[in-house]
């Protein structure tokens, strides 16, 4: 019994007390009880704490982390309408088994209504009228929940708390599409997120995505025009480049320590590009760092949002050979690192034609499936499709080797 180990230790201490013949020997021995006392009290604490069992959310849903996740991009508005039910006969045909759900989206709305007592409940919309009952359908269809979460791209959170936002003069600074970002440097933005993705884990999802965790594109040509606080990043020593790559990994770290209780994964989607650098200076993404955070890490690797890399003139024409030199690089990039995630890339299921004539092809089977054998032969298998209004090609063969 373990009380009575330290009670024992308690009683060779009153016995040796009784028998010291000094003031000195007195001193010497009392001290040296002490030490063995608290020694022995530590060593007993921290038995008692290994052995209760630490405390892990539990949502009472059953989801078995698929073979391996190939998925699909699903809105607010979608998870939330009519073609909700078409996406889940999608999935159940095929070989797809997966779908990446707005919870929070690209404008910092959250796509259901919360409880009135939530501190949330004002930015909860009714896109998703039930998501139990939506849930419900996932479950029983065993359709793998991932709950996409878009963090630092927010033009809600600045209406009401401009201070945790960006100011250019006197306004809240928008870029070239009228979009806003809040400020990756703030501890209380970080918390903002993670709060709202626990939310979405207490609801049943089994992974949290968060997108866009980095700063705004080309934010190194206005990083000292803009007015911003710093945090607790103002004195730390470096330049502004490493104050952005350090915020953004923090962030990361931070959420899924806090997210770890949950029993959720945690995936961060990534520019493609970034794992080509040693990091994206303007951004604060840095692959490396960033993977070595997460359990599950997607890079964004659509052939039309590159130029001319790998010595791919128009990379949009040839998604087979795009896609697999990215794949080379990555999973040379990820053998560096002693505990690699899961690499789930996104890719294209979209046709790019604002590249112009000449410049982009139409997306269909033959370009989905290019890039799904791409990654395949590099041995990557798990994969997400993007299409903004969530029209997906139809007869996809999902698993190359499959007939």
């Amino acid at each position: 019994m373990k009380w009575l180990k330290v009670m024992t230790v308690a009683g060779l201490a009153a016995s040796l007390l009784w028998q010291l013949p000094s003031r000195a020997a007195f001193a010497e021995d009392i001290k040296e009880v002490h030490t063995h006392v608290a020694r022995q009290l530590s060593v007993e604490k921290k038995v008692l704490a290994d052995d209760l069992p630490r405390f892990v959310f539990n949502s009472g849903r059953n989801f078995e982390y698929p073979d391996a996740v190939r998925g699909i991009y699903v809105t607010g508005h979608s998870a939330g309408g009519s073609r909700f039910n078409d996406l889940v006969n999608l999935i159940d045909s095929t070989e797809l088994n997966a779908m990446v759900i707005d919870v929070k989206d690209d404008w910092g709305q959250i796509t259901y209504k919360l409880p009135k007592d939530s501190p949330f409940a004002h930015l909860g919309q009714n896109y998703i009228h039930d998501p139990k009952e939506m849930l419900d359908v996932l479950e029983e269809k065993q359709i793998y929940p991932i709950a996409r979460i878009v963090v630092f791209k927010d033009s809600t959170l600045p209406k009401t708390r401009p201070d945790l936002s960006f100011k250019d003069g006197k306004k809240i600074w928008v870029n070239g599409r009228g979009e806003s970002f809040v400020n990756p440097f703030l501890k209380e933005v970080w918390d903002y997120n993670v709060d709202i993705a626990i939310e979405a884990a207490k609801l049943g999802f089994q992974e949290i995505q968060f997108d866009y965790v980095r700063f705004p594109e080309g934010f190194e040509n206005r990083d000292t025009e803009l007015k911003y606080g710093l945090g607790e990043y103002k004195d730390t020593k470096t330049d502004n480049v490493q104050k952005r790559v350090h915020a953004v990994t923090d962030f990361v770290a931070y959420a899924r320590e806090k997210l770890a209780k949950y029993g959720v994964k945690v995936s961060v989607d990534i520019f493609g590009y970034t794992a080509t650098l040693p990091e994206a200076p303007g951004i604060g993404q840095n692959f490396s760092k960033i993977s070595e955070n997460v359990d599950v890490i997607s890079s964004m690797i659509y052939p039309s949002h590159w130029t001319s890399y790998f010595g791919i003139a128009k990379p949009d024409l040839e998604p087979y050979k795009l896609v697999r030199e990215y794949a080379k690089l990555e999973n040379a990039k990820l053998r560096e690192l002693k505990n690699p995630p899961v690499s789930r890339p996104w890719i294209q299921d979209f046709t790019a034609s604002y590249l112009g004539a000449g410049n982009y092809q139409v997306y269909g089977k033959e370009q989905v499936e290019a890039q799904i054998k791409a990654l395949n032969d590099e041995g990557i298998k798990e994969y997400l499709l993007w299409n903004a209004g969530n029209k997906y090609s139809p007869n996809v063969n999902y698993i190359p080797d499959k007939k």
